[in-house]
């Protein structure tokens, strides 16, 4: 049974950063490209950010772009979204998912597993 655990959320100000860490378990971590996901309150779930299965290739939302960096460690089978000069509009719930396949993936319906969420909250 494949799990995937979230934690790193909380509370910051705007301008401050959080490292999300999700750690996965139940089938061969490296053979799967992972992504990280949220939703904000009253919104649909939304795409963040895409690592392949080696991390060679990597894929992010345009609005984080130059400020969100996904990357992860197959030794330790935890895939990271290192989130820097948070903004309020960044508040959400974020999961992290296990794709399909090993590629970069954008679209929820190629991701199989989910994590549970990690709530991350930016004041102003």
């Amino acid at each position: 049974q494949v799990q995937l655990v979230e934690s790193g959320g909380g509370l910051v100000q705007a301008g401050d950063s959080l490292r999300l860490s999700c750690a996965a378990s139940g089938r061969t971590f490296s053979n799967y490209g992972m992504g990280w996901f949220r939703r904000a309150p009253g919104k649909e779930r939304e795409f963040v950010a895409t690592i392949s299965q080696s991390g060679g290739y990597t894929y992010v939302l345009d609005s984080v772009k130059g400020r969100f960096t996904i990357s992860r460690d197959n030794a330790k089978n935890t895939v990271y979204l290192q989130m820097n000069s948070l903004e309020p509009e960044d508040t959400a719930v974020y999961y992290c998912a296990s794709a399909r396949d090993g590629s970069v993936n954008t679209a929820w319906y190629e991701y199989d597993y989910w994590g549970q969420g990690t709530q991350v909250t930016v004041s102003s």
